[in-house]
């Protein structure tokens, strides 16, 4: 009788969990330079960490602050940056609330050598805007912060804009009106009142679907807005480095 011989079949291998990516959100602020680890569903590991923006910050005064936030913030493998500036293609080409020698400088290069991981660069208000928008329609987002920030999608497609720097009333510009400066000067109330003025401005301009206001000062808002005109949270400005990895659209040109 023959024995039989019986086949080696491998042992089934046991599936292995794909890698969970932790993203580290950073964004930039007139006042502030603020970061958070995040996880693939947006959520923030740990707590959100928070430098105050320097005096005449550079370049490089930025760039420490970023790598110093990294560092407490912990492991991560990629990171995303708002910024409060024309971005093209990862270059910064103004920032005119923070420092000298921005002007063409490459931070998304000089980032990716800093922390030796993958960076994704964006004006901050796009990033905001990716972390609250729908993506359906025509979607405007303004942050109210040191400066003036919009940016428009459409249909979830992100275009740029500098608003901040249009001519709004009297000759003086959105930002002139509307910035923390003017904030300062006027006071609250007429402060306000110009930011009910630009609201309706912007929706004869734009004929938004619906209109965002992000930024510190969006806070003090005290009357009461349209329907389609909400206030979002400031974490969307960092919940939306997670979306700035998933946008097709990453290089943009400012209209």
């Amino acid at each position: 009788m023959k024995e039989e011989k019986v086949a080696n079949t491998p042992a089934a291998k046991t599936p292995v969990a794909a890698k969970s990516i932790t993203t580290l959100a950073v964004d930039v602020g007139g006042t502030g330079i603020k970061a958070a680890a995040l996880d693939e569903k947006g959520k923030m590991i740990g707590e959100r960490q928070k430098i105050k923006t320097p005096h005449n910050a550079t370049p490089k005064k930025v760039i420490a602050i970023i790598q110093q936030l990294a560092k407490m913030a912990g492991a991560f493998d990629r990171a995303s940056v708002g910024f409060p500036g024309v971005i093209k293609n990862g270059v910064v080409y103004t920032a005119p609330n923070l420092g000298k020698g921005w002007k063409n400088f490459p931070l998304e290069k000089e980032l990716i050598g800093k922390l030796k991981q993958p960076v994704r660069l964006a004006n901050d208000a796009d990033v905001q805007g990716l972390g609250c928008v729908t993506g359906k329609g025509d979607e405007l987002v303004i942050t109210l912060g040191t400066g003036f920030g919009s940016v428009l999608f459409v249909d979830g497609h992100r275009i740029h804009l500098e608003l901040g720097h249009h001519p709004f009333r009297n000759g003086k510009t959105y930002e002139d009106e509307l910035g923390n400066r003017a904030f300062i000067k006027k006071g609250k109330k007429k402060w306000n009142k110009h930011l009910r003025e630009a609201i309706d401005e912007l929706a004869k301009t734009f004929n938004y679907d619906r209109l965002y206001i992000g930024g510190g000062n969006a806070a003090t808002i005290n009357f009461k807005l349209p329907a389609n005109v909400k206030v979002v949270s400031n974490t969307d400005g960092l919940l939306g480095g997670i979306k700035l990895w998933q946008d097709t659209a990453v290089t943009q040109k400012a209209a």
